[in-house]
């Protein structure tokens, strides 16, 4: 039943069912009662598709994600808990989370869409590029939003939450040369993603802090899943001076990287040392468990729709908007896959001499 349904059942306007049913003036107590009682009556529930049009609002926000080709095809671990927090963050002020797949590569064509179709009262973009065109069109086009990651696009217009990449990977190679390691390779997806730049940064920087020579041939990219981090992997301890330790930019690129070591006859932590930036609970489950750096995701989750309401005039408090943009540290949690550098006699000379340390693999 419509609104146009319960005016004929009553045989009154659709505007006096309308003042009515909202507490508006120009309508009699005992009329505005018989409206009440008709509408419970009959199940009458309001189109709120339509009070949204009138009233410009939604009351939902789009978590919009764009997976990076190549993309771990179960689907990014840290972001479930993530979008748990940020739900119950819009929760408390009665909004909704709707969430947007996005095809790689595709820019802007769907979200154009949202925007102009008013789909949602905000956006929530993930997967942050050093230059988003994402974030630049929104930025013109004045839509309120908010990231889960920085870049260099938009300024400081918006609020943003992030980790601290660089921090971490810095802490990393710290922890790995106090062991013992010298040849430290690191495994990331491509630094046109802003939290693979900030990374191999942090990564960069610890090395030359600890005097060791940084060799660009050690950074490896990956695609972000199983499969990127097993080819880094195999190419990276196929070169003539493999390294003795790997720093990996997630653990679906560290789990393909540990099969890769099991098939080349090396187990993580004894033979390779191996740190994840950042960790999930997949991290603790693999055997070795793997040392990495990580946080609490719902409370994050959480803390960016604070955020993100606190930008929006109509959920600001007294102060009026504020924008708030942060980084949050992560914590090492130390595991069984960094074990100190193992004292070897002899290191392999070539190519050849790797492949042959190989383990027969009958299919």
């Amino acid at each position: 039943m419509d609104i146009r349904d319960l005016a004929r059942h009553l045989n009154v306007s659709i505007g006096t069912v309308s003042r009515a049913l909202n507490g508006r003036t120009g309508v009699s107590a005992k009329t505005r009662e018989r409206v009440l009682e008709a509408a419970a009556k009959l199940n009458y529930a309001p189109n709120q598709s339509g009070r949204n049009l009138r009233k410009g609002r939604t009351h939902a926000i789009a978590f919009m994600l764009q997976p990076h080709p190549g993309d771990h095809q179960y689907g990014e671990p840290i972001f479930m808990p993530f979008l748990k927090g940020l739900q119950a963050g819009l929760a408390a002020h009665d909004l909704e989370l709707i969430a947007v797949m996005d095809n790689p590569g595709d820019d802007l064509d769907r979200l154009r869409r949202i925007v102009e179709a008013r789909w949602a009262d905000a956006i929530v973009l993930a997967w942050t590029r050093r230059r988003d065109p994402r974030i630049d069109y929104l930025t013109r086009f004045g839509f309120p939003f908010a990231t889960f990651g920085r870049s260099l696009s938009g300024g400081k217009t918006y609020p943003s939450i992030d980790f601290d990449f660089l921090g971490a990977a810095e802490e990393a190679v710290d922890r790995l040369v106090s062991l013992g390691h010298e040849r430290i390779a690191t495994v990331a997806p491509s630094p046109q993603l802003n939290f693979s730049y900030l990374f191999r940064q942090g990564y960069r920087k610890g090395i030359t802090r600890n005097g060791l020579r940084f060799d660009a041939e050690l950074a490896a990219t990956g695609e972000v899943n199983e499969a990127g981090g097993y080819n880094a992997t195999k190419a990276l301890m196929y070169r003539r001076e493999s390294p003795s330790a790997i720093v990996y930019n997630n653990d679906a690129m560290a789990l393909g990287g540990c099969r890769a070591l099991a098939d080349l006859g090396l187990e993580p932590g004894r033979d390779v040392a191996v740190i994840v930036v950042v960790s999930t609970a997949f991290s603790d489950y693999l055997s070795p468990a793997l040392t990495g750096f990580g946080t609490k995701l719902e409370p994050l989750g959480k803390r960016l729709a604070e955020m993100l309401l606190s930008a929006m005039p109509r959920y600001a408090g007294a102060d009026g908007p504020r924008i708030i943009r942060e980084v949050w540290p992560l914590e090492l949690t130390t595991r069984e896959s960094d074990l100190p550098r193992r004292k070897t006699s002899e290191s392999p000379k070539s190519e050849s001499d790797n492949l042959v340390q190989m383990p027969l693999r009958v299919v």
